[in-house]
């Protein structure tokens, strides 16, 4: 799949760009403050319905404009598809694919498969469960959209089971009965996330391992686990065992909405143990393994995004992320970085076709 073609129009600093790629490599470079991250973002935007970095959708509108516009050129398997998406101030954002507004955002997702490697990928090591669960949501809704509906409609569930049980602490009442109507749903939705989840792992893990293998030249070990309460067992009999500390805090504190992943070097926490240069490898090989996953289940070579992600490795980890890069396994290939001279070195070297561009 490739990217033909792309125009923004009152997106974050730009007022009104376009720029044509066709390239295998495309590299966006300049100094900081011109918009390199911000044209890789239109590209996830249209990708994924939401920018990467910004969950917020009006934030991303230019300041003093009153809405955006993102539209993109694919050659997905020789046919064109336009996609274009919009937000007005007030109004809900507006997907379309050839002309036709999608009626569920969600139902675009994997549409155009993409994988992002950005610095702020480094909340998955420093931040809370939520980041990493949204990581692993994110890679198997690509290639599942069934799960993407279920998570959907597990979150909304749950957050009017959490609504009852303030209910009943603020009126200083309890109806068993029509909390466990929620109960049972969670269960009906949460148990296959589960197993969704697990399976995911499963085949991931190794994925990863090998591409972290492969960038560190096996200099160090890592792993990952998954931590899940439903490992224990029966969810529903959980729910029960939870009941009393779910009244006491007024949230529901068992489920599969506290699932987490325990990233660790050498047997330690890479949180605490590992080096900037170990913890950029380890996020790069983390998102390698996302492309290889979603490359595996769908056929197709997704558009892959490196935001600057050259800055705090050392000369051997580029030189085997650019291996990687000249296996041709890749499909497109978007690269920012503020260092002109750097990367057309680093992209020469891989002896496939590029394209820089240059923003001043």
């Amino acid at each position: 799949m490739f990217l033909k073609h792309l125009t923004l129009v009152n997106y974050k600093n730009f007022t009104e760009k376009t720029i044509d790629f066709g390239a295998k490599i495309n590299c966006v470079v300049g100094p900081n403050g011109k918009g390199k991250t911000n044209v890789l973002d239109a590209i996830y935007h249209l990708a994924l319905g939401k920018s990467y970095f910004n969950p917020q959708s009006a934030q991303n509108i230019k300041h003093g404009q009153d809405f955006f516009l993102i539209q993109g050129l694919f050659d997905k398997e020789g046919n064109e598809e336009t996609v274009v998406c919009s937000l007005k101030h007030g109004a809900k954002k507006v997907i379309k694919r050839n002309g036709k507004i999608y009626d569920k955002l969600s139902d675009h997702i994997g549409v155009l498969p993409l994988v992002m490697i950005s610095p702020a990928d480094r909340d998955l090591i420093i931040e809370g469960s939520e980041v990493r669960r949204k990581l692993i949501d994110g890679i198997i809704a690509q290639s599942d959209n069934q799960y993407l509906t279920m998570l959907l409609n597990y979150q909304q569930v749950l957050s009017q089971r959490n609504a009852l049980l303030k209910y009943f602490a603020l009126n200083h009442t309890f109806d068993r009965e029509t909390l466990s109507v929620y109960d049972a749903q969670l269960v009906e939705l949460g148990t296959p996330i589960y197993l969704k989840r697990n399976a995911f792992l499963q085949e991931f893990i190794p994925l990863f391992t090998l591409q972290y293998h492969q960038i560190s030249q096996g200099q160090e070990a890592v792993s990952i686990h998954y931590e899940s309460q439903l490992h224990q067992g029966d969810y529903a009999a959980q729910l029960l065992d939870c009941l009393a500390k779910d009244r006491a805090v007024q949230y529901s504190s068992c489920g599969i909405h506290k699932d987490d992943l325990s990233f660790e070097i050498d047997g330690h926490p890479i949180k605490k143990f590992g080096s900037q240069g170990q913890q950029k490898s380890f996020l790069i090989a983390l998102k390698l393994a996302q492309f290889a996953f979603i490359q595996n289940h769908t056929q197709t070579q997704p558009i892959l995004l490196l935001d600057d992600i050259f800055d705090k490795l050392d000369d051997g980890r580029v030189a085997q992320l650019v291996d990687l890069v000249n296996q041709n396994r890749f499909g497109q290939l978007f690269i920012s970085d503020t260092n002109f001279q750097r990367t057309e070195k680093i992209v020469r070297e891989t002896g496939q076709g590029y394209t820089m561009i240059e923003l001043l």
